[in-house]
């Protein structure tokens, strides 16, 4: 069992070594690109529901 974890973190290792390595584009920027993206839509999203909310608690209905 333990020579298979110890397989196991080396083909890891290797793997995130070569990873590093290249220069296509790493995924790890795309992930954090996608994350702002997204923090950035749920705030935009809350500003719009709150001032949503503000007028229609505004409107006189009597």
């Amino acid at each position: 069992m333990i020579i298979h974890l110890q397989v196991l973190a080396s083909v890891l290792r290797a793997r995130v070594a070569a990873s590093w390595r290249s220069e296509d584009g790493s995924a790890v920027e795309k992930v954090i690109l996608t994350a702002v993206f997204a923090a950035l839509a749920i705030a935009v999203g809350a500003i719009i529901v709150a001032k949503v909310t503000a007028k229609a608690k505004s409107i006189n209905l009597n």
